[in-house]
């Protein structure tokens, strides 16, 4: 048992807090019950687990399947396990994980052209990638395309807030989305930009047909040149005084109207 919060586990935890340390050493950390289910469940490679023998008495389960799938598994005290997770009250389990090979999330790249995909333009609040990806993983979408002065996709708070479903959606580091939607633009896939109003309502865009929703920051929107590679600009109408939706929720919005669309196809 890891007694001391001096053991150098702890203190190799402890670097993945920072976007730093989780660059420099390739790896981020999965904290919690439900997050380690997740990353068990759909095969996602677990370097380090650490575990409080009450969370091992009280998921043996979980305990018996993490012993056979992930190298290195101690058992710490719960100060321990405390020093090394983000959270105020972390619930008996910390992993460590590598950083995946291809894209962030699913360790697979997406399809080159989706049939319904989401790209992101400076998204800067964890909360709203996580909430986002959530979003979109229900939604059916193949993938989420990020720019590279967008939230780290390994933050913690983007794995808490995504519920489990980070494990689930590819997330690409697209290093120049202007040229990424006009790629999507030849090879016959719509792209639909968020904008203000008096744009077309969402509700009338074709989205039965391939598309890729592009969403932009939290204050400053999209950049004119995304918008200018952009196949329609829609909107979302909205009551009078309000400016904006957050990220996830002006996604589900479009997303399912998009689905909607394609089961009446059916």
């Amino acid at each position: 048992v890891i007694t001391s919060v001096k053991n150098p586990l702890v203190k190799q935890g402890r670097r993945l807090h920072q976007g730093k340390g989780r660059r420099s050493l390739q790896q981020f950390l999965v904290e919690g019950t439900h997050l380690v289910q997740e990353a068990l469940t759909v095969g996602h490679p677990l370097a380090i687990l650490c575990a409080t023998p009450p969370w091992q008495l009280r998921y043996p389960q979980l305990w018996d399947q993490a012993i056979a799938s992930v190298p290195r598994v101690e058992t710490v005290t719960p100060e321990v396990l405390a020093a090394l997770a983000t959270t105020v009250n972390p619930d008996g389990v910390v992993a460590i994980a590598p950083y995946p090979t291809t894209a962030f999330g699913a360790d697979r790249m997406p399809p080159a052209v989706p049939s319904l995909g989401i790209a992101v333009e400076t998204l800067q609040d964890p909360g709203n990638l996580g909430s986002l990806l959530r979003t979109a993983t229900a939604a059916g979408c193949d993938g989420l395309w990020l720019t590279p002065d967008s939230v780290d996709p390994a933050h913690p708070k983007v794995l808490r807030a995504s519920a489990g479903q980070w494990f689930r959606l590819p997330q690409v580091i697209c290093p120049d989305l202007v040229a990424q939607l006009h790629q999507w633009r030849a090879a016959g896939c719509q792209v639909l930009a968020t904008g203000a109003a008096g744009a077309m309502p969402y509700w009338q865009a074709d989205l039965r047909q391939p598309t890729a929703v592009v969403l932009g920051n939290e204050g400053a929107g999209l950049s004119p040149g995304v918008q200018a590679a952009a196949t329609q600009i829609v909107a979302i109408p909205m009551a009078a005084g309000v400016e904006s939706l957050n990220v996830g929720v002006a996604a589900a919005v479009i997303l399912f109207e998009a689905q909607r669309q394609r089961q009446a196809l059916v």
